[in-house]
């Protein structure tokens, strides 16, 4: 308790001890100011929290700016500035318009839309004449003439239906001898089991491309007369997956080696009994080929019960490539250890960043402050990266020396003159973009690197909203399996194709070569066009692929 003195006391006492109660208060008063200033840094933290919690969970998810001006750069005496666009593009000398007359933009009319919306489908032709009797009513004796068909066109929707394929198999014996044989006829699909392609390929289809609960598909299968129970789906989904799909997966994961470009995420699952205590956190990740070989994707998913470095370090064994990813360090560790292993970073998460920051600052002051800065300056990256998206690899790189080099430039320029506090959220941003500068920058060197981890994350999407609706991953064995289906619709997806129809192909093929020696027959099964395509990304050399995978 601080003591209290009165001013006759204060008048008794001499010098020296004056000196020494005002040091004692100086003392105390920093103190008590070290307090207030680390609770109000706690108290902004948690306005921070607060705000962007209520930000993501009543506001728009996206991080797009409402003021559409773009921020152009420009170097004077060896200075970055900054300038918004209509200063840029002035011309003084440019001719005035003809009048001020408002007129509507005009949008060119999208020709054959109804044509490319129906392009594609079967067609049942109904046809719709008069006959010889009606038209001589109308016309008279050979009073007419026929013109071209007025046409009209109508969807028409086929429900579902459930039949039952009941094979006939001849069965035939010597009549000299104990010798028999019997009629070629397809491989069953789980021995013993009902399941067929078509159910296995709907009931995967349903679960794992619409996140339909298995109990919903049990419902809705209830109503066509067929009488299967969501633990029959769950087994059957992880017997199809296991025996089966697994084959492609580890044949998919090889062929992942070829590409010079990856991209690497991971996401929490919970999975109900893995040996560990109740609510510990496992992880899925998902490995991806480079987004910018759009007409050749791969996407494979791998459950782990941890997020570290050993389960990257296993699946990447022996790349030699680039890979995307986040901020986290686990990858960055992977570089230092693999010689051969670059890392490149997302611009999308630095965005982010500054985003949140943006949120904390009243709408009336977030102009003039450098969070909105930073982040027009981001956007005048991404307005650049987007003219690139047709070009060529090396069209690509080209560009962005000349064009956005010089922007990215800038922004790290102006980032190394701010002074901020790193416990705040602005400071957090500034904080980890000059961190991951290193890796933000590696998509300036190659022209088949992406700007951001997007497509990742976009792959991880189907599983994070499936996940939500699970029945069946209750143990490890069930989330392996899904880690193998999801790679399969998802790499379905990815390439133009439809889940169903694939799925349903694959569990026709794979059972008829199931005793070959070798898995050549996987290549025509890979959801590409051409594996010469492949060859031409390889960025491994056939021997040490072979060396890393032994056929």
């Amino acid at each position: 308790m601080a003591v209290k003195y009165t001013k006759e006391q204060l008048n008794s006492v001499d010098k020296p001890f004056l000196i020494q109660l005002l040091l004692q208060q100086q003392e105390q008063l920093e103190a008590i100011t070290k307090e207030l200033h680390a609770s109000n840094e706690k108290m902004q933290l948690l306005m921070e929290q607060v705000i962007l919690g209520k930000q993501n969970r009543f506001g728009r998810s996206s991080e797009k700016m409402e003021d559409t001006s773009q921020i152009c750069f420009r170097e004077v005496d060896g200075t970055i500035v900054f300038f918004n666009e209509a200063e840029a593009v002035c011309d003084l000398n440019a001719a005035e318009p003809d009048d001020l007359e408002l007129k509507p933009s005009k949008q060119a009319k999208r020709k054959g839309k109804k044509e490319a919306d129906l392009s594609g489908l079967p067609v049942r032709r109904i046809d719709h004449y008069l006959s010889e009797e009606e038209l001589e009513t109308e016309f008279g004796i050979k009073g007419w003439k026929q013109l071209p068909d007025a046409i009209s066109r109508k969807y028409h929707f086929v429900p579902a239906k459930v039949e039952v394929e009941e094979h006939h198999i001849g069965v035939y014996a010597s009549k000299t001898d104990e010798h028999m044989v019997k009629a070629d006829h397809p491989k069953t699909l789980l021995h013993g089991s009902l399941v067929s392609p078509s159910l296995g390929a709907a009931i995967i289809n349903g679960k794992y491309v619409n996140a339909v609960p298995l109990y919903r598909l049990e419902q809705e299968f209830q109503r066509y007369g067929l009488q299967i129970t969501r633990q029959n789906m769950a087994n059957w989904c992880i017997r199809l997956a296991e025996e089966y799909l697994s084959i492609l997966y580890d044949y998919l994961h090889k062929e992942l080696y070829f590409y010079h470009v990856i991209q690497a995420d991971e996401t929490p699952v919970l999975v109900n009994h893995d040996g560990r205590g109740a609510g510990s956190k496992s992880w899925m990740w998902v490995y991806r080929s480079g987004h910018l070989y759009q007409d050749r994707q791969i996407v494979l998913y791998e459950y782990q019960q941890t997020r570290n470095a050993s389960h990257p370090r296993e699946f990447l064994k022996g790349y030699d490539g680039i890979c995307v990813t986040d901020g986290y360090q686990v990858y960055h560790t992977l570089e230092k250890e693999m010689e051969e292993l670059t890392i490149a970073g997302c611009w999308v998460h630095c965005r982010r960043r500054f985003d949140d920051a943006l949120k904390l600052i009243p709408k009336s002051y977030q102009k003039e402050s450098n969070a909105f800065l930073l982040m027009k300056q981001i956007q005048a990256i991404y307005r650049e990266e987007g003219k690139l998206k047709d070009l060529s690899s090396d069209e690509r790189l080209k560009q962005r020396q000349a064009v956005i080099k010089p922007l990215v430039d800038a922004f790290f320029a102006y980032l190394k003159t701010i002074n901020v506090s790193k416990k705040d959220k602005f400071g957090d941003a500034v904080g980890y973009a000059l961190n991951q500068e290193k890796y933000l920058r590696v998509f300036l060197t190659d022209g088949d690197v992406p700007i951001d981890n997007n497509a990742s994350e976009r792959a991880i999407r189907g599983f994070c909203i499936g996940k939500k609706n699970w029945q069946m991953i209750d143990t490890i064995n069930g989330a392996k399996s899904s880690a193998i289906i999801y790679s399969i619709v998802e790499t379905a997806k990815a390439n133009n194709l439809k889940p169903f129809d694939y799925v349903q192909h694959l569990l026709e093929e794979i059972p008829k070569h199931m005793d070959d020696k070798d898995c050549s027959f996987l290549e025509d099964l890979l959801p590409n066009q051409s594996k010469q395509y492949l060859q031409g990304l390889c960025h491994l050399s056939i021997d040490k692929y072979r060396q890393h995978f032994p056929v």
